[in-house]
């Protein structure tokens, strides 16, 4: 695996693959790397000739009192890892290297729809990072195509857009949700929480799998399936953030005839903020 700091090295070394007519897959990361992360990776390989991973944690994408400094750094073994599965380059820059002029100075790429809801709701600003910086590193390293993971539903559903509005020639794909036994879905932030949280903390997933259930069985009525499911969290000791039902395409609150919708939600454990999501297809 090569390995590049600089954009300029890492330009010159893609710009050979292509010359090759090779096809470029990418998996932007912050690091921290676990199973889910890998399996992005392996996706894009099954795709693509040779795939890229950034990992930058992105000081853009966090608000006031968020957990940048104490985000996990795990650099020589995010490296091990990658390179475990064969992948073909890492692209690591440090925070001058992507903004050189100063975050303050920084041109901003703004998705105006889909980014004040949910998670957006919770952390003001946080997508116009997710998708200044995913810009940018699109046109770094120019992918053909980029592999996301759809635990990150909100972020998965921005990011189309953005490439739609501003015709970037990037295909994107979605990465399953890879689980513990017990249905937390894998995150770096797991390791924010606490031991006797951990046998419960599967809660939000098992609420929105309820509220699937429900659905399944013909129920519409979105919003009293949302508070049960929070009520549900809140007795398990947690403090919800949101549960939602949304159309899976426009992340507009999900009407009676919405065939694909998915089930969102996040709540916060004592040292961390979960999210979670459920997708399903209802018939017409």
């Amino acid at each position: 695996m090569q390995v590049f700091h600089q954009i300029q090295s890492l330009r010159k070394a893609l710009a050979e693959e292509r010359r090759q007519g090779k096809r470029i897959g990418f998996v932007p990361t912050m690091g921290n790397l676990h199973e889910a992360h890998l399996a992005l990776v392996k996706q894009a390989q099954g795709e693509c000739d040779c795939v890229v991973t950034s990992i930058f944690v992105n000081p853009l994408q966090f608000g006031l009192n968020e957990d940048w400094d104490k985000y996990p750094r795990t650099l020589e073994a995010d490296t091990a890892k990658l390179e475990s599965v064969d992948c073909d380059y890492l692209f690591c820059p440090d925070e001058t290297e992507i903004y050189p002029n100063g975050m303050a100075e920084q041109t901003r790429v703004v998705v105006p729809s889909m980014t004040d809801v949910l998670c957006g709701a919770s952390r003001p600003g946080h997508f116009e990072g997710v998708t200044t910086v995913v810009t940018k590193l699109f046109n770094i390293v120019q992918p053909d195509e980029a592999v996301f993971g759809a635990k990150d539903f909100q972020q998965l559903a921005v990011i189309r857009r953005m490439v739609e509005d501003l015709c970037l020639p990037v295909e994107i794909r979605a990465g399953v949700i890879v689980r513990e036994s017990d249905g937390l879905a894998l995150s770096s932030r797991n390791s924010f929480i606490g031991e006797d949280e951990r046998p419960t903390v599967s809660q939000l997933y098992r609420s929105l799998c309820w509220i699937r259930d429900q659905v399944q069985e013909g129920r519409r009525d979105y919003l009293v399936l949302a508070e049960t499911a929070k009520e549900q969290i809140q007795a398990a000791g947690f403090r919800p953030d949101y549960v939602s039902v949304r159309n899976s395409h426009t992340l507009d609150p999900a009407a009676d005839d919405d065939a694909d919708i998915t089930i969102l939600g996040a709540m916060y454990t004592r040292g961390a903020r979960l999210i979670d999501n459920v997708s399903l297809v209802l018939d017409a």
